[in-house]
């Protein structure tokens, strides 16, 4: 069974970081690229940053130079380190395939709030 859980999230001000954890299970982790996407409210669901099977990482625009992408795959676990937050990163955050065309069952998400 595939699953996608999403923790690390919350609120935290301007300026801030976070650390966020997608572990996954049900799935050959080490030959999957994985990615990380948001949803705001009223907006479509976006991608902010994905990693190949060999580590190279990719970034969206509004992620570049203050987000990380990571992963473990000796824990199934893929990391997006967020620094220099802006309450435009608001939003929940997904973890999902990343380049395969096709999507996993998508987890519940980690909300991530940056406010004053």
């Amino acid at each position: 069974q595939v699953q996608l859980v999403e923790s690390g999230g919350g609120l935290v001000q301007p300026g801030g970081s976070l650390r966020l954890s997608c572990a996954a299970s049900g799935i050959m982790f080490g030959d999957s690229a994985m990615g990380w996407y948001r949803q705001a409210p009223g907006k479509q669901r976006e991608l902010v940053a994905g990693i190949t099977r060999s580590g190279r990482p990719n970034y969206a625009n509004s992620a570049k130079g203050r987000f990380t992408i990571s992963r473990d795959n000796a824990k199934n676990t893929v990391y997006l380190h967020m620094n220099t937050l802006k309450p435009e990163d608001t939003a929940v955050y997904y973890c999902n395939n990343f380049l395969s065309g096709a999507y996993l069952p998508w987890g519940q998400g980690t909300q991530v709030t940056v406010s004053s």
